[in-house]
């Protein structure tokens, strides 16, 4: 009656009977056989496979959250959260080309959620190593052109040698490669890189090398060399390039004017002063000083198509450019004598520039000075795709549905495109990682399980070995639900102890690895060169009040046995 009374509801009483049990459970006895015996050792191994538990599962999540968030972290820093391209484009590396427009930029940073927006275009390349050789080594790698609005701060992190390109040149060969192209083509920082283009015409651009830098990210390292846009614009042979050439012979006398183009669908018109025609050439006498003005631009089947329609009933055109010649007469400018030639039958010049844009022809007594001055092509006028930037990367999805409105509904902007996230570009690396959920889910289950048996089993060692004093309690008028609450709380004791050290001998591996980078790993196979770890304190938290919690629930069904004890049988029991 005294149980009934005084201690049926007190946890006092509780925890003071279950920390005997405990330190009775510590004490050596020698004296103890058999089954009595044989609890300790049960009891240790119950609590070390919930210390192995509780490691295995804080190892896991620690390395699958570092796998994810560090390969997501250097896919993205390489592109972004979000690009916009060309429709119709498969791979993001081969679009074509898109229009700028500095109203639609301008509305795509006032999205709520949109933090950058930065231009970028690629242009495939072939690099040929450093040295003397005669055998020399090519790499294929694809350039990526950024612009002074460039966000560099992923690179500012992985930055070995050297420093980001600055971009102060309009005309800057600075170029950004990693140390993985570096090793392989024998670069070191200040050298210049041969760069070799496929064209109608394969042509060759000399870089500069301002910065190496290494993510350990290997499949992009191998690959992506950074370099100032309108090296790739122009490489691109995107809009119109214009200018005006007088050709070497003559015709009847005449100079011969002709317009050179290139880019755009390569259907050429041209405007010489009276609208557009078909006519890249024309011959002429000059007798007045005069400037000589070209406009060049493509079309589809009429000539008085718009320029630089994106929306066009036969297809896009590209935005013109112009192109201009000054001539300047010296001497009897109405004079018609014959333009001086070489031995060769060519028109004799006197340069007046390095360049040569600038020369003069002599035709006896009159000087017609040439002064040539080229298009500055409309390649800067277009871009491979825009990257965006989010706050939340977690709600990315959402936040793509708002920009694909935002772009549908975008008066000022008429060109075809589509909106794909870094998901939709790296679509099986991101496949990738979230099986590791799968995996990581699996692992947890299955070391959840491991511990739940063997607590399972010390409980039912325990209850065995104290069955006498589980027949005294009940003599003493304890009930079943409050021998029961000892043995869980004893059992709790032991949990929770098997925890605390797979907690500390977890969390200090993963801490090792952190800071030591101790497991390396095949960057081909897994794209890092270390075992990643990211702690996730919450993670570690909800881990362990889950274990607590499955393992006390999973020992209820054991603890009924407690209510099948006979007092007067358990008594006896020995």
């Amino acid at each position: 009656m005294y149980f009934r009374i005084r201690m049926s509801n007190n946890w006092n009483y509780i925890y003071f009977i279950a920390k005997k049990l405990q330190r009775k459970q510590n004490v050596t006895d020698d004296s103890l056989q058999g089954n009595k015996k044989a609890a300790k050792p049960i009891t240790r191994i119950a609590i070390l496979s919930i210390s192995l538990a509780m490691v295995v599962n804080i190892v896991t999540i620690a390395v699958v959250e570092g796998f994810q968030q560090e390969v997501s972290r250097k896919v993205i820093g390489f592109g972004s959260h979000i690009s916009i391209q060309k429709s119709g484009e498969i791979s993001l590396m081969e679009s074509a080309p898109l229009m700028k427009s500095k109203k639609f930029e301008a509305a795509l940073s006032g999205i709520e959620g949109v933090t950058h927006v930065q231009s970028v275009a690629y242009k495939p390349a072939l690099l040929q190593s450093r040295g003397n050789t005669e055998q020399k080594e090519i790499l294929g790698v694809v350039l990526k052109g950024v612009d002074k609005n460039y966000d560099w701060s992923f690179f500012k992190t992985y930055l070995k040698e050297g420093h980001l390109p600055a971009f102060k040149d309009p005309a800057s060969t600075e170029v950004l490669i990693s140390r993985r192209i570096a090793n392989d083509l024998h670069y070191q920082l200040g050298d210049t890189i041969n760069a070799y283009f496929v064209k109608q015409k394969p042509i060759q651009r000399q870089f500069q090398i301002t910065g190496i830098y290494e993510t350990g990210l290997e499949d992009f390292d191998k690959e992506l060399v950074f370099c100032y846009l309108p090296q790739v614009q122009q490489l691109n042979d995107w809009g119109i390039s214009a200018e005006i050439i007088v050709e070497d012979s003559l015709y009847h006398d005449n100079l011969i004017i002709r317009a050179q183009v290139t880019g755009g669908n390569g259907n050429y018109r041209y405007d010489w002063g009276e609208g557009f025609e078909n006519t890249p050439v024309f011959a002429m006498y000059p007798q007045k000083d005069t400037v000589i003005r070209l406009i060049a631009a493509d079309y589809w089947t009429f000539m008085d198509e718009p320029v630089g329609n994106p929306d066009s009933r036969e297809g896009e055109t590209a935005i013109p450019d112009t192109a201009y010649l000054q001539i300047r007469l010296k001497g009897d400018k109405l004079a018609l004598n014959p333009f001086e030639k070489d031995a060769e039958g060519n028109l004799k010049k006197k340069f007046l520039s390095a360049d040569g844009l600038h020369y003069e022809l002599k035709a006896g007594s009159k000087t017609v000075d040439l002064e040539f001055f080229p298009g500055n092509g409309s390649y800067r006028e277009y871009i491979g795709s825009y990257e965006l930037t989010v706050a939340d990367f977690s709600d990315i999805e959402n936040q793509k549905k708002k920009i694909e409105r935002a772009v549908e509904f975008n008066p000022d902007f008429r060109q075809q495109v589509k909106v794909n996230s870094i998901k939709d570009n790296q679509h099986d690396l991101f496949v990738w990682l979230s099986f590791l959920d799968v995996n990581l889910a699996i692992v947890l289950i299955l070391m959840l399980i491991i511990g739940i048996v063997n607590m399972g089993s010390a409980l039912l060692v325990l209850i065995l070995v104290r069955t006498n004093f589980i027949g005294i309690l009940k003599a003493m008028g304890a009930s079943n639900l409050f021998i029961r609450k000892v043995f869980m709380v004893h059992t709790g004791q032991l949990i929770l102890k098997g925890m605390f050290w797979g907690n500390l001998i977890g969390i200090g591996l993963c801490w090792l690895q952190y800071q030591f980078h101790i497991i390396p790993l095949d960057p081909k196979v897994y794209y890092l060169n270390t075992v990643p770890i990211e702690f996730s304190i919450w993670k570690i938290v909800l881990l362990n009040g889950i274990t607590l919690s499955v393992c006390l629930v999973a020992l209820f069904v054991p603890s009924l046995l407690i209510s099948r004890i006979n007092p007067a049988k358990s008594i006896r029991f020995k």
